[in-house]
C-alpha cells in the first residue's frame, strides 16, 4: 500500500520497524509511549477508541489496513470529510471467530468481547468502502458487520521469488548443510508450529504417499509433532527457523506443499506455486481460492484419508508450468498495486496526497511463515 501511493503519510499503533519506510512520515499512536505497546491482549480494550480519536481530516482519502479495529480511524463519516477505504485481512478473529484463534479464549478478551462486537459492527457502518483479501474474509464480513465488500487478494512477493532461478544456489554454508541432507523427494510442510496450522496432516500425507516429510518453522507444538513424527512410518526431517533463502529452496525443491490449515487468505501455498511445487489444501479459508485460480494443486473437502489420499496423487501429478507463468500477474506485488490504485481512484478519481492508516500487523520486518 505504500508503494502504490509514495506521497501518503502513515499512522500506526506504534512501530517496530522504524527503517521500513525510509523518507517517509510515520506517526504512532499515544500506545506507543506506554507499556501497553508491549502487549497486543492488554492494549485491546484502548484500540478502538484510539482508532476512531486519529484525526484524518487533512487527508485527502484515508487508506487503512485493518485486521483488528483500524477501520475505526476517524470515527463517524462526515460530508465534508476524506473518504475512506478499508483494506480487511480479517474483522478481529478473536471477536468473531474465537473457535480459529486462541487469544479468543484469553481472558481480557472474552470479557471485553460482546461490547467490542457492537462497537466494532457500528463502526463499520460509519461510512467506509471495504475491500477484502479473500472472498472466504468477505463472507466473514458479511456475517460479522453487515457489510458488502470487493476482493482484492494480498501481495505476494513472487517477482521476488522468481527472479531467482535455483534458490539453492544463494544459500550460505550452513544452509547449505542442511539442505545437502534432504531426500530427493519429499512433502513440505511449513508454517507455525501450532495447533491449527495442522503439521501433522504433512506426515500423514507423507504416509499415505510413501514420501519422507520436511517440516520447516519453530513453536509451541514442537514436541508434540516430534511425538507424531517418531511414530510416523516415513522419515520425518524438521527445519527450525529457516532463512528466507533455504525456505525458497524447500519450495523449489519439495514434491508437494500440504498446507492444512483454514487461512483468511495464505501466503505460502501462492510462494509455493509461483516456484512450480503443486499445493494440498482444504476447502474451507482464502487458500483455496488461490490453488483453484492458478490451477495449481487440489482442494479436499475434508482431511480424512479417503479425502486426503487421492488429493495427493492428483497435486503429486499437476503439470505446474501455467501456474507459474500465471502467479505474477494474479498474485504479485505489482498486481496489487494496480488493483488498489483503481479501487481507491475508482471513487476518487483525482487523489495527490492521502494518508495510509495503519499497518496493524507484525512490523518487525522479519519473515513471518503464513
Amino acid at each position: 500500500m505504500a508503494a502504490a501511493f509514495p506521497d501518503a503519510d502513515i499512522h500506526c499503533l506504534w512501530n517496530n520497524a522504524p527503517d521500513r519506510y525510509p523518507g517517509r512520515s510515520v506517526t504512532e499512536s499515544w500506545l506507543a509511549r506506554t507499556p501497553l505497546r508491549k502487549s497486543k491482549a492488554a492494549a485491546l480494550p484502548f484500540m478502538p477508541a484510539t482508532w476512531a480519536a486519529t484525526r484524518v481530516s487533512k487527508a485527502d482519502f484515508v487508506l487503512i489496513s485493518s485486521h483488528a479495529f483500524a477501520h475505526h480511524a476517524g470515527g463517524r463519516q462526515t460530508p465534508d470529510g476524506p473518504e475512506r477505504f478499508v483494506y480487511v485481512h480479517t474483522p478481529a478473529r478473536y471477536l468473531w471467530a474465537p473457535e480459529l484463534d486462541v487469544r479468543g479464549g484469553n481472558v481480557i478478551a472474552r470479557a471485553v468481547a460482546p461490547s467490542l462486537r457492537r462497537i466494532d459492527r457500528k463502526r463499520a457502518h460509519d461510512g467506509a468502502t471495504f475491500a477484502a483479501n479473500s472472498a472466504y474474509i468477505r463472507q466473514r464480513m458479511e456475517r460479522a458487520w453487515g457489510v458488502e465488500a470487493t476482493v482484492i487478494h494480498p501481495p505476494v512477493r513472487v517477482e521476488h521469488l522468481q527472479s531467482v532461478a535455483s534458490w539453492a544456489d544463494q544459500l550460505d554454508s550452513a544452509d547449505e548443510y542442511v539442505f545437502s541432507t534432504l531426500p530427493k523427494e519429499f512433502i513440505l510442510g511449513a508454517s507455525r508450529f501450532v495447533d491449527y496450522k495442522r503439521l501433522d496432516v504433512a506426515i500423514r500425507a507423507g504416509e499415505l504417499a510413501g514420501l519422507p516429510v520436511v517440516l520447516a518453522g519453530a513453536g509451541p507444538q514442537y514436541a508434540e509433532l516430534q511425538a507424531i513424527a517418531d511414530r510416523a512410518s516415513v522419515p520425518v526431517m524438521f527445519i527450525t527457523r529457516p532463512s528466507d533463502e533455504l525456505l525458497f529452496a524447500l519450495y523449489q525443491a519439495a514434491s508437494l506443499l500440504v498446507f492444512a490449515a483454514v487461512e483468511d487468505f495464505g501466503i505460502m501455498p501462492v510462494e509455493a506455486m509461483a516456484l512450480g511445487t503443486p499445493v494440498l489444501v482444504v476447502a474451507e479459508g482464502g487458500a483455496s481460492e488461490s490453488v483453484l485460480a492458478l490451477d495449481g494443486g487440489t482442494v479436499i473437502d475434508s482431511l480424512e484419508d479417503a479425502s486426503l489420499h487421492p488429493g495427493i496423487h492428483f497435486a503429486l501429478g499437476k503439470d505446474m508450468r501455467t501456474a507459474v507463468k500465471a502467479a505474477a500477474s494474479t498474485f504479485g506485488s505489482n498486481a496489487f498495486q494496480t488493483r488498489a490504485k483503481a479501487w481507491v481512484e475508482r471513487s476518487e478519481p483525482q487523489p495527490s496526497v492521502g494518508r495510509f492508516i495503519g499497518n496493524e500487523r507484525d512490523s518487525r520486518g522479519e519473515v513471518q511463515l503464513d
